[in-house]
C-alpha cells in the first residue's frame, strides 16, 4: 500500500499531470467564484477535454477543480452577501457579518486557511477509510440515514437563536417547498398547479440565491451603500491564521461533521456544512453562544472546514462502492468508467494507485488552492467597500444565470424573484433563513428514507437497531436539556436573557407585520394540507404531516404576534419615516428586478443584459458613461465566452435573434 502511495504521488509530481491540476485548480477557483455554479459546474465545463487525456490527468484536471470550488465559492458570500453556492449560504450568518464590520481580509483568511485544513483532513480521512470504510458504510440502513435526517432537521431549532418559534416556521415551510415536484413513493406530483417546470421540483442553488441573494440585493441597493462600514478592510489573514490556530477543535469536528455527511447518500455539502454550523454552536459554552451570527470566527471555521471534507467523503462510497453521493461524483463516476476503471471493492486491490493519485491530487489541490485564494484575499476584501449598487448591476445578471442552469426554465427566474421578497420579508421579520435551507435540502431524503424504512422494517425492528438508539439519543437529549434550562429560565427570571432575532436589521417594519406575516404563513399551510388530500395515501402522508406542523406553529406565532402587538408601544413618527423610506427603496429595487426578468423574457439575457446594465449602472449607480460602456461590454462579453467556451445555458426570449441561440 505504501508503494502504491509513493509511486501514486511520483506520477502526478509529473510535469504533465501537475500542469493539469494547475489547470483544474484555476477551473475551480473561478467556477467558485461565480455564484451558483459550484462543482457540478466545475466539472461538467471540464468533462469534455478529459476523453482525450490519460487517465492520471483526467483525474487530476478534475479533481484539482472539485478540491477548490469550495475554498472560492466563500468570496460572494463573504463580501457580497450573496451565496457563492448553496452550501456557501451558511457564511453569511458570520462571514458577511464581520465583512460588514470592515473585517473582509480576516474572514476570507479564515474560510481559505479552514477550508485547505478540512481538505487535507478530508484526503487523510479517504485514506485511513480505504480498510476500515466498507464495514462501517454497510451498517448504515435507511432507519439509519431516516434517522440523521430527522436530525438535521432539528437544527432548525439549534439555529433559531432564542426565537424558536419562528426558526420553527421557517423549517416546516422549507420542508414543504422541498416537496414540491414528484413524489418519491408515489406516482403523483405535487403542488405543481399544472407547471411542468414545477414537475422536477425547485432547483437547490436557485432557492438558496433567491431566499438569500436578491433579499441582500435589494437591500443594499435601496441603501445605496458599500457592503461594509469604515475606510480600512481591518484585521488582515494574520489574525485570522491565529484565529483558525485558536479554535483548532473547530476545524476537526466541523472536518469530520463534513466528512461524514459526504460519506452518506443525499446529503451533501450543503446539510454537511449547515450540521457543522450547528454543532458548533452546540458546543460551544452558553455565555459565548451569543455571538454566533454577529462574526464569530467559529461560524466560519466550522462550515468551511466542513465543506471541502464533504468533497472527500462523497469519494468514499464513490470509490469504494460505486454510489456517488452527488452530481460531481457522479460525473467522476462517468470519467472513471469510461477509462475502463471499475469503482468498488475491487478497485483497492486492481487500482489502488489510481485511488492514491485522487487522494493525492486532493491533498495538493487544497493547498495550491488556499494558496492562490490568500494572494488574492486583500484585493478581493476591498470589493466589500465599493458602493454596492455598482457590483449590483453584474451581480443581479450572474445571479439569474447561475439560478437558470440546473433546470434551464425560464420561469424558474419568477420563482427566484418572489423568493427573493419572501427572504426579505423573513430578513426583516427577524424569521432566521437558515432553517428554511436545511428545511428545504433534507425534505426529500427524509421522506425518501422514511418510506424506505416503513416498508423494509417493522417500527420494533428498527427502532432498536444501535446506530437509530445512537442518533436518537442525540435528537432528544439535547432537547430535553434545553427544556430543563428553559424550565429553570423561568424559575429564575433575574437569570433570564432577552431572545434575540437571528437576522432582524434594518429599520423595523410596522408592528401590524407581526402579526400579518404568521397569518400569511397560517393560511400558506391550511392551503397546502387541503390540496395534498387529492394526492394517494403514501403521496399525501409526509406533506400533510408538515403543513399541519406548520399550520400549528404559524398558530402559535399568530398568538405571539398579537400579543406583542398589545404590548407594544405606538411606533415613533421618525421610526414610521425611516421605514417608509426603506420600505420605497425596496420597492424601487423589486421593480428593477422584475423589470429585468421581463426582458430576459421577451430578448434573452444577453440582449436584456445589453439594454438593463446601462440604464441601471446610469440611473441607479450614477456612473460616467464611460464607465457604463466598459463594464457593459465587459459583462454581455464574459456570459457570452461562458456560454460558448464553457457551455453555460443563458435564458432564451420570445424575440431573440436566431443568430443568439
Amino acid at each position: 500500500m505504501l508503494d502504491a502511495a509513493l509511486s501514486a504521488l511520483g506520477n502526478l509530481f509529473a510535469l504533465s499531470n501537475l500542469i493539469f491540476l494547475l489547470l483544474g485548480v484555476g477551473s475551480g477557483l473561478v467556477v467558485g467564484m461565480i455564484p451558483g455554479l459550484g462543482g457540478t459546474g466545475a466539472v461538467a465545463m471540464l468533462l469534455p477535454f478529459v476523453y482525450a487525456l490519460e487517465p492520471t490527468q483526467a483525474l487530476a484536471l478534475i479533481i484539482g477543480a472539485v478540491a477548490v470550488v469550495h475554498t472560492s465559492d466563500t468570496i460572494a458570500s463573504v463580501l457580497l452577501g450573496i451565496p457563492g453556492s448553496a452550501s456557501a449560504s451558511v457564511l453569511l450568518l458570520d462571514g458577511h457579518q464581520m465583512a460588514q464590520k470592515g473585517q473582509g481580509a480576516r474572514a476570507l483568511s479564515i474560510a481559505f486557511m479552514s477550508s485547505m485544513i478540512g481538505g487535507l483532513l478530508g484526503a487523510l480521512g479517504l485514506t485511513l477509510s480505504i480498510p476500515v470504510a466498507r464495514p462501517l458504510v454497510l451498517s448504515f440502513g435507511a432507519p439509519e440515514l431516516f434517522m440523521l435526517t430527522l436530525l438535521g432537521v432539528s437544527l432548525t431549532a439549534v439555529l433559531s437563536r432564542g426565537n424558536m418559534l419562528k426558526g420553527l416556521l421557517a423549517g416546516a415551510f422549507g420542508l414543504l417547498l422541498g416537496g414540491i415536484g414528484a413524489a418519491p413513493a408515489a406516482a403523483d406530483y405535487r403542488f405543481t398547479f399544472g407547471s411542468l417546470f414545477l414537475s422536477e421540483g425547485l432547483d437547490l442553488v436557485a432557492v438558496a440565491l433567491g431566499i438569500f441573494g436578491i433579499a441582500e440585493i435589494v437591500t443594499l441597493v435601496g441603501t445605496r451603500s458599500s457592503v461594509a462600514t469604515g475606510s480600512g478592510l481591518g484585521s488582515g489573514w494574520r489574525t485570522g491564521l491565529r484565529d483558525v490556530l485558536h479554535h483548532w477543535r473547530h476545524v476537526i469536528r466541523g472536518a469530520l461533521v463534513g466528512m461524514w455527511a459526504g460519506v452518506l447518500p443525499g446529503l451533501g455539502a450543503t446539510a454537511g456544512t449547515w450540521m457543522a454550523y450547528g454543532q458548533a454552536r452546540a458546543t460551544t459554552r452558553k455565555d459565548s453562544k451569543k455571538t454566533f451570527g454577529k462574526g464569530d470566527p467559529r461560524g466560519i471555521i466550522a462550515p468551511e472546514s466542513a465543506n471541502n471534507s464533504v468533497e472527500a467523503g462523497d469519494l468514499i462510497p464513490t470509490l469504494l462502492f460505486g454510489i456517488p453521493g452527488g452530481a460531481p461524483a457522479a460525473l467522476l463516476l462517468g470519467a472513471l468508467l469510461s477509462f475502463g476503471i471499475e469503482p468498488g471493492p475491487r478497485i483497492i486491490t486492481n487500482d489502488l494507485d489510481i485511488v492514491y493519485t485522487i487522494i493525492w491530487s486532493f491533498a495538493l489541490a487544497s493547498i495550491l488552492g488556499a494558496a492562490a485564494c490568500f494572494l488574492l484575499s486583500r484585493p478581493l476584501a476591498k470589493l466589500s467597500f465599493v458602493r454596492f449598487p455598482v457590483l449590483a448591476g453584474g451581480l443581479i445578471v450572474v445571479l439569474f444565470t447561475a439560478g437558470y442552469q440546473d433546470s434551464e426554465q425560464i420561469a424558474l427566474l419568477q420563482v427566484m424573484l418572489l423568493l427573493g421578497a419572501i427572504g426579505w420579508v423573513m430578513k426583516v421579520c427577524g424569521i432566521p433563513r437558515a432553517p428554511f435551507l436545511i428545511g428545504f435540502v433534507l425534505s426529500l431524503p427524509m421522506e425518501r428514507y422514511y418510506f424506505l424504512t416503513a416498508k423494509l422494517y417493522e417500527f420494533d425492528a428498527w427502532i432498536v437497531r444501535p446506530w437509530v438508539l445512537i442518533l436518537l439519543a442525540l435528537l432528544v437529549v439535547p432537547t430535553v436539556f434545553s427544556l430543563v434550562k428553559k424550565i429553570r429560565s423561568r424559575r429564575a427570571p433575574d437569570e433570564q436573557t432577552l431572545p434575540e432575532d437571528e437576522e432582524s436589521e434594518g429599520a423595523e417594519p410596522p408592528r401590524i407585520w407581526s402579526v400579518v406575516v404568521p397569518a400569511v404563513f397560517l393560511l400558506v399551510f391550511l392551503a397546502a394540507f387541503v390540496i395534498s388530500r387529492q394526492y394517494s395515501s403514501q403521496a399525501r402522508l409526509v406533506p400533510g404531516l408538515v403543513t399541519m406542523a406548520g399550520a400549528a406553529i404559524a398558530a402559535g406565532a399568530l398568538v405571539a404576534g398579537i400579543r406583542a402587538l398589545r404590548r407594544a408601544e405606538p411606533q415613533k413618527p421618525s421610526q414610521r419615516e425611516t421605514w417608509a423610506v426603506e420600505w420605497r427603496a425596496v420597492l424601487r429595487s423589486f421593480a428593477w428586478l422584475a423589470g429585468f426578468v421581463a426582458l430576459t423574457y421577451v430578448l434573452g439575457l444577453l440582449l436584456a443584459a445589453l439594454l438593463f446594465l446601462p440604464l441601471f449602472l446610469r440611473l441607479v449607480a450614477e456612473m460616467r458613461w464611460r464607465g457604463v460602456v466598459i463594464y457593459t461590454v465587459c459583462t454581455v462579453g464574459a456570459l457570452a465566452a461562458l456560454a460558448a467556451l464553457a457551455d453555460v445555458a443563458l435564458p432564451i426570449g420570445y424575440l431573440t435573434p436566431v443568430g443568439l441561440l
